[in-house]
C-alpha cells in the first residue's frame, strides 16, 4: 500500500496569503507533518486529535464540524495550506473575517443562513465536547435556551434564520463577543 503524500505549496506564497511570517510557518508545517506525516488529515484523524483537548467529553460532533470548515474545498480532507489559512483568519484576522469564518462554521449546509436547527447541532455539539463534568450542572433545556437568546439577539428581523449581515452586526454590537475575538491574538 502506497502512501500519496501532499506537500505544501511554497512557503513564500503561503506567507503573502496568510499573517505568519515563513518562521512561523515552519513551525507549525513540522508539527502538521509530525500528527499528519502523509501532510494531509481526514476527517477520523482530525476527530482524534481533535478528541484530545477534551478528555471529559465527546468532541466528535463539534470536531466534525470544524473539519467541514476547515476542509474549504469539500474534499474530505484538509491540507496544510487549508489549516494555516484558517488558524491564520482564526488568530490574526480581521474583527470581520473571524466572524465571517466562524458564520460559516455555524452555517452548518451551507446556505448562507444559521437556522435554529442548525444552531442546536452546534450547541449540542459544545455541550457534548465540554462533558458531564460542567460547573454549574447542565439542565436538559439548556441547549435550546442558548439557542433561544442567541436567535433573540442575532435574529434582527424576526423571520427565523440569521444572515452573514445579522450575524456581523450582531457580534459587532456585543462587547463581550468583540473581547473573545481578540483572546488568541497573540498566541504564536
Amino acid at each position: 500500500m502506497t502512501m500519496v503524500c501532499h506537500r505544501p505549496e511554497g512557503l513564500e506564497q503561503l506567507e503573502a496569503q496568510t499573517n505568519f511570517t515563513k518562521r512561523e510557518l515552519q513551525v507549525l508545517y513540522r508539527g502538521f507533518k509530525n500528527e499528519c506525516p502523509s501532510g494531509v488529515v481526514n476527517e477520523e484523524t482530525f476527530k482524534q486529535i481533535y478528541a484530545q483537548f477534551f478528555p471529559h467529553g465527546d468532541a466528535s460532533m463539534y470536531a466534525h464540524y470544524l473539519f467541514h470548515a476547515f476542509d474549504t474545498t469539500q474534499t474530505g480532507s484538509v491540507k496544510f495550506e487549508d489549516f494555516v489559512t484558517a488558524l491564520s483568519i482564526l488568530l490574526r484576522g480581521t474583527v470581520h473575517e473571524k466572524l465571517r469564518w466562524t458564520f460559516n462554521l455555524y452555517d452548518i449546509n451551507k446556505d448562507g443562513y444559521i437556522n435554529k436547527e442548525e444552531m442546536m447541532d452546534i450547541v449540542k455539539a459544545i455541550y457534548d465536547m465540554m462533558g458531564k463534568y460542567t460547573y454549574p450542572v447542565l439542565k436538559e433545556d439548556t441547549p435550546r435556551q442558548h439557542v433561544d437568546i442567541f436567535f433573540q439577539k442575532m435574529d434582527k428581523n424576526k423571520d427565523g434564520i440569521v444572515t452573514l449581515d445579522e450575524f456581523l452586526e450582531s457580534c459587532q454590537e456585543d462587547d463581550n463577543i468583540m473581547r473573545s475575538l481578540q483572546l488568541f491574538q497573540n498566541v504564536m
